[in-house]
């Protein structure tokens, strides 16, 4: 009777250590979907492909696009790559590194062709163009916008290597909280709207959009901000905003998210559209692209991605 009762309290506990490795597991399980949004990808990635024919030829639609140029280190530039804009008026890109801060001028195959000297800026993190030879440069720690002129010389053409002085250029300081590390990570202008978009990495996750901003240069001080906050918070399945670009032919957003690596396109009233995973595997990337901090997207349809500490991508849109 002895022998029997203890037999079975042994099975008991090692049904009972199985049971809660076995609960363990499941609350491990689903801790990692939802910290990634696992369900939220399939769920739009089930949504989004039901509507293929609805949004396909009237969006980015970002499943169609490959690598093409894929991890190509950025020569002259060891660490620190950071924001990126295409300038459809010189037909190139626009980076800028944090350490040292620099503005460079990019070709469309990830080469420098110009490089300034930011003097009396700090930790800069995101560029976006704004039309009429003019950029916006975001600093992370101060939250603040500086619109910054193109450096050509009188012929049109780009100037030689030089430094730019901040103190020299109109800047828009905006109150998002204490100043850290995760303040202002990304920029995105509409030329036709007006509208500069600008992104909050986390803690919390933000989107606003600052509208009047080529009107206030001219004289015609209009400034507003709207805070499109709630537009991320509920669908878009990413944990942080490391950048944003506005499409002028779709009018949608593609945001980027560095530690969820993945592109989301989303229209201006917060619909997700499509997404593209950067992890390895997917969009033809041989390793997942490892610090994702500035996209993209030129006149041509081709979408382009920088990661620290100094790599380049460039992706097409495949035809049907």
């Amino acid at each position: 009777m002895y022998l029997m009762a203890k037999n079975w309290l042994g099975r008991t506990r090692k049904v009972s250590v199985w049971m809660w490795a076995l609960l363990c597991l499941v609350l491990l399980t689903v801790f990692q979907v939802r910290t990634h949004h696992l369900d939220d990808r399939l769920y739009f990635w089930i949504k989004t492909h039901w509507h293929t024919d609805d949004w396909q030829e009237r969006s980015v639609w970002l499943p169609g696009y490959r690598v093409e140029l894929d991890a190509r280190p950025v020569p002259g530039v060891d660490n620190n790559l950071s924001g990126l804009t295409f300038d459809p008026d010189l037909k190139l890109l626009w980076a800028v590194t944090n350490g040292p801060n620099e503005l460079l001028a990019l070709s469309r195959d990830g080469d420098v062709e110009r490089r300034y000297s930011l003097d009396g800026f700090h930790d800069v993190e995101a560029v976006s163009y704004a039309g009429n030879g003019q950029l916006v440069i975001a600093e992370e720690r101060r939250q603040s916008l500086v619109i910054v002129d193109v450096p050509i010389d009188e012929d049109g053409k780009l100037s030689s290597d030089r430094s730019l002085s901040r103190n020299q250029y109109p800047a828009l300081t905006l109150a998002l909280g204490k100043e850290d590390n995760k303040g202002l990570e990304g920029l995105a202008y509409d030329l036709e709207g007006d509208r500069l978009f600008v992104t909050k990495e986390r803690d919390p996750r933000q989107l606003l959009e600052v509208s009047g901003l080529r009107a206030s240069l001219t004289g015609d001080f209009s400034l507003h901000v709207r805070d499109l906050s709630s537009l991320v918070k509920d669908k878009v399945f990413a944990t942080d905003l490391s950048s944003v670009v506005f499409d002028q032919q779709s009018g949608h957003l593609i945001l980027l998210s560095d530690e969820s690596k993945l592109l989301i396109e989303m229209t201006d009233e917060g619909k997700v559209v499509s997404f593209r995973s950067l992890a390895r595997g997917f969009a033809g990337l041989l390793k997942g692209i490892p610090q994702a901090e500035g996209v993209t997207i030129n006149d041509e349809g081709y979408l382009y991605v920088v990661s620290e500490p100094n790599l380049f991508y460039r992706f097409t849109r495949e035809s049907d």
